[in-house]
């Protein structure tokens, strides 16, 4: 029986013992809620590589699934992730809890 309320894990992840997930992201509620583990890394601007990475993963799933130039995708997220860093449509509530 098939969830679709999660993303399967990826072969490579299950495979290797030493992965640790460090993000997660749902919708519900009508918001965005996310768990993080905020010390994976000592340089928090390591985040940076994270977000650029899943930009690029994500504009590459858009183009295998409609045909978007990876480009342009990345180039729209770029611009809305700088708009919201800028001016937030929200702020983020809830607490860091280990």
């Amino acid at each position: 029986m098939s969830n679709d309320r999660d993303l399967p894990v990826p072969g490579d992840v299950a495979a290797d013992a030493k992965a640790v997930e460090v993000f997660r992201a749902w919708v519900a509620n009508d918001g965005l809620i996310c768990a993080v583990r905020p010390t994976t890394w000592k340089d928090p601007s390591a985040w940076g590589i994270v977000l650029a990475d899943a930009a690029r993963h994500v504009a590459n799933a858009i183009r295998d699934e409609v045909g978007d130039e990876p480009s342009v995708t990345v180039a729209k997220i770029r611009e809305m992730f700088n708009r919201e860093l800028a001016a937030p449509t929200d702020e983020p509530t809830g607490s860091f809890t280990e």
